[in-house]
């Protein structure tokens, strides 16, 4: 939808070539929905760096290593992430990574944790931040057996609550689990009268 030059919605026309361009983190919540919306808003509520200097949420792109989520893109930004094959350990996707992880080490205090919102599952983001971060690395313990959308719906929901996640370390943790229940249903919201 987003790639499509015949797009004429609002976000389209910001990423397309006129466009000024769309924050990172406002174009990936559109293209993955409940998933990144939510790990967008509990980053942003509970995020922070030590002394409140820099950035504290970023986003791990395919080709360009950490980008801060207000980095605005464009659709050519898009279609550049989209050659790249992280799976595939590509330097593409490796090189930049390392790159930043290593600067961002260097920037923090060695007594900062790391928090991962993405998969553990898998290696591709987790193996690259173990070898730099170690045991500062660490997750939601309630990621484990979820899948995106669950994971996605439980982290609005504690952003919601003003509610932090209990975190552990990547290293030596259990990263696949049995699949927890699913969420209660969210309270609804009363709304004010007219």
């Amino acid at each position: 939808m987003l790639l499509n030059p015949e797009a004429t919605f609002e976000l389209a026309r910001r990423i397309g070539a006129d466009g000024p361009g769309a924050p990172i983190g406002e174009v990936f919540s559109f293209l993955s929905g409940l998933y990144f919306r939510g790990k967008l808003t509990y980053a942003r509520a509970f995020g922070n760096r030590p002394s409140g200097s820099g950035v504290s949420t970023f986003v791990i792109t395919t080709d360009r290593g950490l980008l801060p989520a207000d980095t605005l893109i464009r659709r050519e930004d898009l279609r550049s992430f989209a050659a790249v094959d992280i799976a595939s350990g590509d330097e593409r996707y490796v090189g930049p990574l390392r790159r930043d992880v290593t600067r961002l080490a260097r920037e923090l205090d060695a007594a900062t944790d790391v928090i991962l919102l993405g998969s553990i599952a898998t290696g591709k983001y987790a193996d690259i931040l173990i070898d730099t971060f170690g045991e500062r690395l660490r997750f939601p313990v309630d990621f484990v057996g979820r899948g995106d959308m669950s994971r996605g719906g439980l982290l609005l929901r504690c952003a919601e609550e003003g509610r932090q996640l209990e975190y552990q370390p990547v290293v030596g943790a259990v990263r696949h689990g049995k699949r927890p229940p699913k969420l209660a249903p969210a309270r609804s919201r009363s709304r004010g009268s007219s």
